[in-house]
């Protein structure tokens, strides 16, 4: 073994070493069910914002999107970051995440199509939604793994198979071992490895490419006659196609709002204060790291001579930018990469095998599962969904049937434009109605599922996967409250029981008060 492999094997042993120990660690906190998936309902702010953020970026931004997106529209796509940032955390936290927690608490609901059962007063919601989460979750999951293959290839010349196996297999002890609480504590040290790791990473670029200056000018003579006309197009405020980049952010954005794996860290979290402080933290982490992603990814026009798109795809962008890193630094690329995609993987598993065991195998069961054999059947699925995940990823992998970003764009959209408006509303509005959200399940993932295998019947600005999974959110934000109005008003009584939670009081000493007041002016 050469001096260069042995330090990078180094570094991965004792990252994996350190997310085993967590997972070990944390076997107390998983004895019960509701310990095991939502950590008894007791993470502080900093555990729930990094693991927001940990699972909501992975391999997916850091390798795919990043370079895809930034090879399209330069450095333009760093409005994608931005709006991941502004729309995607911090609005998710402030108009979601307090009503979520009082909500999910007062009717007990554990997982998403839980709280559909118990917000909408619908067994059938409840089998629905779980069916979707269960089928359109394993797609994204096994979109995490491609952007790793690329990467271990190029510091390793270790074959993709294995790569992803032993990550699979790592991932699944710790999060068996531990459950919700290993996964945040995880997320909380690769959300550090994260946030250092991508500013020294853009900070290499930029000086493999002459400095900041030096690279805006470059950019600025890269001409693409089938992109634009227009000179500097690369480097203009709103790039070549800013419709598209809206789309983007929409998909990438308002899509978290509605994804189960990542509206349960909401219910997790401990107090109001803690959501607070967590709508800052997430803000500013997925400021830095999305959006420093889609910034280093806006400068991959300047490979252009290293890289072929028609042979290798977008997903060879960013690792041929890494290819002269130090060992030391490629070893960082890896661990970086590794984190944002095993915190993901992670998240994603845990809500799936959750989702199914107590939404679908419980509920349709003729005799109910206790607690033990509840937590039995949901370590058994959390490794049943990472061996399917990582069959997909090789599958995907050796016969190239799609980019990441459609696998992504594929998963997000049905699950979100199924979601979005029967969960946004439900903690709104008592008005919504049931067939109102059955209206939205079936549009979000029937239009999804056509635009997947026959997107020619689709108007030309709705055949890209991403364009067509911003166009079913809004879509659902819009169906919900229509739908409603023309069909029977839900029970009344039912309902005020229902929101009877935001209504109930709340003790707080004088500093809670005074502190209230000056932020609010009064």
């Amino acid at each position: 073994m050469t001096h260069d492999n042995l330090i990078k094997l180094t570094i991965l042993v004792l990252f994996f070493g350190s997310m085993i120990a967590v997972g070990l660690y944390c076997r107390r906190h998983s004895a019960s069910v509701d310990g095991f998936i939502l950590g008894g309902r007791s993470v502080g702010a900093w555990l729930t914002a990094f693991a927001y953020g940990t699972s909501y970026f992975s391999a997916v931004i850091l390798v795919g999107y990043s370079g895809q997106f930034g090879w399209k529209y330069g450095i333009a796509s760093t409005w994608i970051g931005l709006g991941n940032a502004l729309i995607g955390s911090y609005m998710a936290w402030a108009l979601l995440g307090r009503r979520t927690r009082v909500m999910t608490q007062h009717l007990g609901s554990k997982t998403m199509p839980d709280f559909f059962m118990k917000r909408y007063d619908s067994r059938g919601l409840k089998i629905g939604s779980a069916m979707i989460v269960f089928v359109f979750l394993i797609p994204y999951a096994a979109s995490l793994y491609n952007g790793l293959s690329r990467l271990f290839a190029m510091a390793f010349d270790i074959d993709y198979t294995v790569c992803i196996v032993i990550m699979a297999l790592l991932t699944a002890v710790y999060v068996i071992a531990g459950g919700y609480m290993a996964t945040v504590i995880n997320d909380f040290i690769q959300g550090i490895i994260m946030l250092a790791g991508i500013v020294i990473v853009v900070a290499a670029v930029l000086r493999g490419f002459g400095g900041f200056n030096e690279a805006m000018i470059s950019l600025s003579h890269v001409e693409d006659e089938t992109v634009s006309q227009a000179a500097g197009i690369f480097t203009s405020f709103f790039g070549p196609e800013p419709f598209n980049i809206l789309c983007v952010v929409i998909l990438t954005s308002l899509g978290t709002w509605a994804l189960p794996q990542m509206t349960q860290k909401f219910y997790a979290i401990r107090d109001e204060k803690a959501i607070e402080k967590g709508t800052v933290i997430s803000t500013l982490f997925a400021a830095v790291v999305a959006g420093g992603c889609y910034f280093m990814g806006g400068f991959g026009r300047l490979l252009s001579d290293k890289v072929d798109i028609a042979a290798n795809g977008y997903d060879s962008i960013i690792p041929t930018m890494f290819a002269d890193f130090s060992p030391l630094l490629i070893s960082l690329v890896i661990v970086l990469v590794l984190a944002a995609s095993m915190s993901t993987l992670s998240s994603l598993v845990l809500t799936s095998s959750s989702t199914l065991t107590l939404d679908l195998i419980d509920e349709c069961a003729k005799k109910k599962l206790d607690e033990k054999r509840q937590l039995v059947v949901i370590r058994a699925l959390i490794l049943f969904f990472i061996v399917v995940s990582t069959a997909i990823a090789v599958i995907q992998y050796k016969y190239n049937i799609a980019f990441i970003a459609q696998l992504m764009g594929l998963s997000w959209g049905a699950m979100a434009g199924a979601f979005l408006g029967p969960y946004l509303w439900g903690l709104y509005s008592k008005r919504v109605t049931v067939a109102s959200v059955w209206a939205s399940f079936a549009f979000g993932v029937g239009v999804m599922i056509l635009n997947t295998f026959a997107p020619s019947i689709f108007p030309t600005w709705l055949q890209s996967s991403i364009n067509c999974g911003a166009f079913v959110m809004v879509a659902s934000l819009v169906i919900v409250p229509l739908i409603s109005l023309v069909t029977p008003k839900p029970d009344k009584n039912k309902l005020d029981e229902v929101f009877s939670c935001y209504e109930e009081k709340m003790t707080a000493t004088a500093k809670d008060f005074i502190g209230y007041a000056g932020k609010s002016g009064k």
